[in-house]
């Protein structure tokens, strides 16, 4: 979109100014929808809150199309970041319920990946098609996304958690397919136990950050956050079209829109096969350490241009590193923290917090990220593209080390199994009082029928 607003290609004029707003207002949103997101969800489904995403997204598209002021696209991306932000909570949430621990990093990632997939589209046609074409082709996305989602089931977990075993039991059949009903059986009672004992905390906020055993959680999903949104992957898409008209004009903007999106989108592929296989750290801490790599390179180069003032025929050949930098650091985010941030703090949380958990974390990450996308231009008019990209590179650095020394691995490893290594012995004292009191009602239980047994000797 931004491209088009560059361009003028609007029947309105947009400025510069107008144009960061646009580009940032969708944070504030994706804030919105987390946050009504911990409610619905747990309220009425992780199924229901899936389903509901796609209602501001068509609203949204609807005034996209009507839009003939700067101020009505402002609300259109705020909606859109709605809609956004309960489909990326609701459906992180949701993979990790449904899926075997095999697969769940996997089915996550893929999930990141579609989203990836959307806007290889969007950037492969928008180029070739007029503004309000977009618009309307965009209307369609969200009806179909809705057809499609009305199938899928309730997650056995959300089952569980409301009581209903009975129809846990169906929702399992039917996402893991047990033809030996013994292994059925013994996966229900697996979850169930586990359900019960964490639903015997409470689910609020104030659980969340006032309980001991959630604190490694937070500081971790927070520390990766934090670096994932201060390397510069989101603004650098946003702005992608004009940094590279800025600093090299012989690549046709359309070529390097849809390269950009076909490399990120081959990049989610990767990255879906890598997850499970290689292991959520590795992972991290290869793509942040060179994502640092190629964006020091593009900062160096922006020095040289901007700051030195070294730009001449000798020096042209050079002009495509930032095309090559950005796109390789594009990659690298893709298949490793762009990806993973999706899948790790899912995993880390139990499920009487985890809805909850999910909504503070993206409202933490729209914060985060409404700071980078509208500070992006006034960063670039301080300091240059080279003083933007240094910033990034330095962020990304600090995500390889945090990950190296506070990050622990997850692949292949139970719900129950993490939150025990996370724990330690918080996890321990919290099952063995819980097993106590089961074990004195349990008891006293036993005496009485003895009694009565006895008596009626």
């Amino acid at each position: 979109m931004i491209p088009k607003f560059i361009n003028n290609e609007l029947s309105f004029g947009i400025s510069k100014e107008e144009t960061s707003w646009i580009a940032a207002l969708s944070s504030p949103g994706y804030m919105a929808g987390s946050l009504a997101t911990s409610y619905i969800a747990d309220r009425f489904g992780r199924r229901v809150a899936i389903l509901g995403s796609a209602i501001p997204m068509t609203i949204g598209t609807i005034i996209l199309v009507c839009a003939n002021h700067a101020w009505m696209i402002y609300i259109v991306r705020f909606i859109w970041g709605c809609s956004t932000g309960v489909f990326m909570t609701v459906s992180v949430i949701y993979l990790v319920e449904i899926a075997d621990k095999d697969i769940r990093g996997t089915l996550n990632v893929a999930n990141r990946f579609m989203f990836n997939f959307g806007s290889f589209v969007v950037m492969s046609v928008g180029p070739f098609v007029e503004y309000n074409t977009l618009n309307y082709m965009l209307l369609v996305l969200p009806i179909v996304y809705f057809s499609v989602c009305w199938w899928i089931p309730e997650t056995p977990y959300y089952r569980l958690k409301e009581g209903n075993v009975d129809a846990a039991r169906k929702e399992l059949l039917l996402l893991r397919g047990y033809k030996d009903p013994k292994v059925l059986e013994e996966q229900l009672t697996s979850m169930e136990s586990n359900v019960k004992k964490e639903m015997r905390r409470s689910g609020t906020a104030k659980e969340l950050f006032t309980g001991r055993q959630y604190k490694k959680a937070i500081i971790i999903v927070m520390g990766l956050k934090l670096t994932q949104i201060m390397s510069g992957s989101i603004p650098i898409q946003q702005y992608f079209g004009s940094i590279i008209q800025e600093s090299n004009k012989d690549i046709q903007l359309s070529t390097a829109l849809i390269l950009f999106g076909g490399l990120r989108f081959c990049a989610g592929i990767l990255s879906s096969f890598l997850v499970d296989k290689v292991g959520r750290r590795p992972i991290l801490i290869t793509t942040y350490t060179g994502a640092c790599l190629c964006l020091t390179t593009v900062a160096v180069y922006f020095y040289f241009k901007e700051v030195v003032g070294i730009e001449n025929e000798s020096t042209s050949p050079y002009r495509y590193i930032t095309f090559v930098g950005i796109n390789v650091s594009n990659v690298l985010a893709t298949i490793g923290f762009d990806s993973l941030l999706f899948v790790i703090p899912a995993e880390l949380f139990p499920i009487n917090v985890k809805s909850v958990a999910m909504t503070c974390l993206n409202i933490f990450g729209g914060c985060m990220n409404f700071v980078t996308v509208k500070g992006y231009q006034s960063l670039k008019n301080w300091t240059g593209l080279s003083g933007v990209f240094g910033y990034f590179a330095v962020s990304a650095l600090l995500g390889a080390l945090f990950t190296t020394f506070m990050v622990p691995e997850t692949k292949g490893k139970s719900l129950r199994q993490i939150q025990v290594e996370l724990q330690g012995n918080i996890y321990d004292d919290a099952d063995e009082s819980l097993n106590k009191v089961s074990y004195d009602v349990n008891g006293k239980v036993d005496i009485e029928m003895n009694e009565i047994a006895n008596n009626k000797k």
